[in-house]
């Protein structure tokens, strides 16, 4: 079998990288503050989200989010609810 051959090219560019080198400096210190609550970061992980983010918010070349698995069941379960049929009743005839 042929072997899929890995891209040279870079996924993320130099302007986001140094966002995101920001960031976790920031981290380090204990500065690093969320953006809508202002909640001290505790995550490393964190952190790099919230560079990669402002990175992207300046135009740098960084690839674009990932769908969340909470949006693709929203939309199929709003799917399920908008089928249009009468409710059967659970009341026994009695004869």
């Amino acid at each position: 079998m042929a072997r899929k051959k890995a891209s040279s090219k870079k996924k993320y560019g130099s302007a986001a990288s140094k966002s995101v080198e920001r960031e976790m400096k920031a981290f380090k210190k204990g500065k690093l503050k969320s953006g809508r609550s202002g909640a001290k970061v505790k995550s490393r992980k964190q952190a790099i989200a919230i560079g990669l983010s402002e990175a992207r918010a300046e135009g740098a070349k960084v690839p674009a989010k990932k769908k969340s698995a909470k949006k693709k069941s929203a939309k199929k379960s709003s799917a399920k609810k908008k089928s249009s049929g009468r409710k059967k009743s659970s009341k026994k005839s009695s004869s």
